[in-house]
């Protein structure tokens, strides 16, 4: 175990599985004290947080009142929070189980998963971010990382309400970093930089095509990285986890 984030208290929401996962263990290592959320699976994080000494809370992040009480247990548990990973999101397996290879138009997606999807991806991470940077502020000091996607994806056919979700996602942090200058607390956008195999993918999608995709792993360094002190003062940066290498410095 390292101990480039011992001391830090870092949430991470959806952080039962995929990505989430990933930088929990990630952080985990490195000596952080970690909360994963998840909106409905108990399991999941139960027995991540059991193998890695996190704090599992079940919260879904549309719900005010569960964004609340997930800052208020952190801080009372903790006492700080000094790292936000927004990464709890809907996917297009949502609004079509076979997006991966029979991309539908968007009239024919039901508005109640559409309004879900928009909602968990744009205005839940307001309400965490919101409910979080108060405590930041008063600190002087923090970093969030809102996890994205790749610009291809964003424009790509079949891909609405996700590609759109995430556009917003990257419109809405970019501004914020931009209000967050001189507050000490940096924000920046991390994507995989490829499809990457996550619980978004369909079951369904052949095993062969699944072997090409990314590790979620891969995103465990970066996000250490944009944690930790060496990091401060990097802000409103876009960096990509397969261009990313700390001893060339950031590639954005």
């Amino acid at each position: 175990m390292g101990n480039v984030l011992k001391d830090k208290v870092a949430i991470i929401t959806g952080g039962g599985r995929g990505i989430g996962k990933a930088i929990a263990e990630a952080y985990a290592r490195e000596g952080a004290q970690v909360v994963v959320t998840s909106a409905r699976n108990k399991r999941e994080i139960d027995e991540l947080a059991a193998r890695i000494q996190a704090f599992p809370l079940l919260s879904d992040i549309t719900n005010k009142d569960d964004v609340d009480n997930l800052v208020h247990e952190t801080l009372r548990r903790f006492g700080t929070i000094d790292i936000l990973v927004n990464n709890a999101a809907r996917g297009m397996r949502f609004v079509n189980e076979r997006f991966m290879t029979d991309p539908r138009p968007f009239w024919e997606a039901d508005p109640d998963i559409w309004q879900m999807v928009v909602n968990t991806n744009i205005n839940g991470v307001f309400l965490v971010t919101r409910a979080v940077i108060s405590h930041m502020l008063k600190q002087k000091g923090g970093s969030i990382i809102n996890i994205s996607i790749n610009l291809e994806t964003m424009r790509r056919k079949g891909f609405s309400p996700y590609g759109p979700s995430k556009a917003a996602l990257e419109s809405m942090s970019l501004i914020w970093a931009q209000e967050l200058e001189g507050t000490g607390i940096n924000m920046n956008i991390l994507l995989p930089g490829g499809a990457t195999l996550t619980g978004m993918i369909p079951e369904a999608f052949p095993q062969e095509q699944k072997a090409l995709l990314l590790k979620p792993e891969i995103m465990g360094p970066p996000a250490v990285y944009l944690a930790s002190q060496e990091a401060r003062g990097i802000n409103g940066k876009r960096i990509i986890a397969v261009e990313w290498n700390k001893e060339n410095g950031i590639v954005i």
